[in-house]
């Protein structure tokens, strides 16, 4: 019996070798062997791993008639010579059985367990091939377009894999037929069946398209210490080199950023600053704030607040589109920064106490500017709109009626 024929339709495209194949095919057929005989002692199952052939063969020592004690492992010398003549006492006789011999029914059993088996195989290795693969980039191809994910064929071994639309970055869109790279974030069991899971947000990400587009990353002679990213709008990197002759930053960008800007084009224009690693906690917030360029920073260790004083044209730059940079530079040194205007210089201006407004601004609006160190009106105002926001919990609408009392009152002075 030609097995590669007989099991094509499921055993075609199964990513399964073939000795691991044989060996289910012999643990198949010896069950079948064991119901119908009790027993699989003393039978021989062979699969020829070229051709596919089966073969199964019963053995069992030739007695004299009348001296059968174990019908299993023994046999009369008279049946013996009726499977060949040239059998003799003493010898071992090989009987080969036939696959029709066990019936229809047994056959038809075993084939199911077969393809069951076959494709638990098949799941169990997809699953373990991908597990070993987890963070690595895979390129595949869009194969079908869902509400909520998009499917992946696999470029090299053809598997679906699922890609989370809440894993692509802003601005991707991708159409049936497309090409798309992504890192292989997680494989789960859903329902006894193996998903993988592709991500475009993930930090291992931009993490591994760095080491593919800078060979000293790869090499080892650069290290990447962190990546933190919000995919699509802006990422930071601190990098270290374990040569000294070596920049890391520059080495990361490229000549006139050849190196950067592919990995920029993949992440659909996401700004990506590179900064040099230190231990030296101050200096790190410092670069974490780039592209801003900070006056000052006082730290508190105990409740990992930094103090950051700028003058008044970079603390936009620090805070960013959204908070987005001081957000990333939060992430990035362990630091919760705060951002001030530098007044140092300035020309001085008479202060209000904010009690003084407390006609017009709300007393439990008061009070949480309070809380967060400004109980005057010039505190208040130093601070950006974005940067009030972010450290009170008060309203968009009241920040803006807020800044717009205090700003009148100096406005008529």
């Amino acid at each position: 019996m030609n097995l590669v024929e007989s099991f094509a339709e499921f055993k075609a495209g199964k990513n399964i070798d073939r000795p691991t194949m044989v060996r289910v095919l012999e643990d198949v057929f010896r069950t079948l062997i064991r119901k119908k005989y009790g027993s699989d002692d003393n039978f021989d199952v062979i699969v020829n791993t070229q051709s596919g052939d089966l073969e199964m063969w019963r053995v069992r020592e030739i007695v004299s008639d009348g001296e059968v004690t174990d019908e299993q492992s023994q046999i009369s010398i008279s049946e013996a010579l009726s499977i060949d003549e040239d059998y003799e006492i003493g010898e071992e006789c090989y009987e080969q059985l036939e696959l029709e011999f066990f019936g229809r029914r047994s056959i038809q059993a075993a084939r199911q367990t077969l393809i069951s088996r076959i494709m638990e195989l098949e799941k169990d290795e997809v699953f373990k091939r991908y597990s070993d693969r987890i963070g690595e980039i895979i390129v595949g191809e869009v194969g079908q377009v869902l509400k909520r994910e998009f499917l992946i064929v696999d470029d090299v071994t053809g598997n679906e894999l699922i890609m989370p639309k809440t894993e692509t970055i802003r601005g991707d869109f991708f159409r049936k037929g497309e090409m798309v790279r992504g890192v292989i974030k997680a494989v789960e069991m859903r329902n006894n069946n193996p998903v993988v899971i592709m991500s475009r947000t993930d930090t291992v990400f931009l993490e591994k398209l760095m080491e593919q587009e800078v060979p000293e990353i790869e090499d080892g002679l650069i290290v990447i210490k962190k990546i933190v990213r919000i995919p699509g709008d802006r990422a930071k990197v601190a990098v270290e080199s374990y040569d000294d002759r070596i920049d890391p930053v520059g080495a990361c960008v490229g000549m006139k950023g050849s190196r950067i800007h592919g990995i920029v084009r993949e992440l659909k224009n996401e700004n990506i600053d590179i900064v040099n690693y230190t231990q030296n906690e101050t200096l790190f917030i410092q670069r974490s704030l780039t592209p801003a360029k900070v006056t000052s920073i006082k730290l508190n260790g105990e409740t990992m607040r930094a103090s950051v004083f700028l003058a008044a044209d970079q603390v936009s730059l620090a805070i960013g589109k959204g908070g987005s940079n001081i957000k990333l530079a939060s992430k990035l040194c362990g630091y919760e920064i705060d951002v001030f205007r530098d007044t140092a210089g300035q020309e001085e201006y008479e202060d209000v106490d904010l009690d003084e407004f407390s006609d017009e601004i709300e007393s439990w609006i008061i009070d949480a500017l309070k809380n967060i160190g400004c109980d005057s009106a010039k505190s208040v105002l130093d601070l950006s709109k974005e940067e009030l926001l972010r450290r009170t919990d008060l309203e968009e609408e009241t920040i803006n009626n807020v800044l717009k009392i205090l700003e009148s009152e100096f406005d008529e002075d």
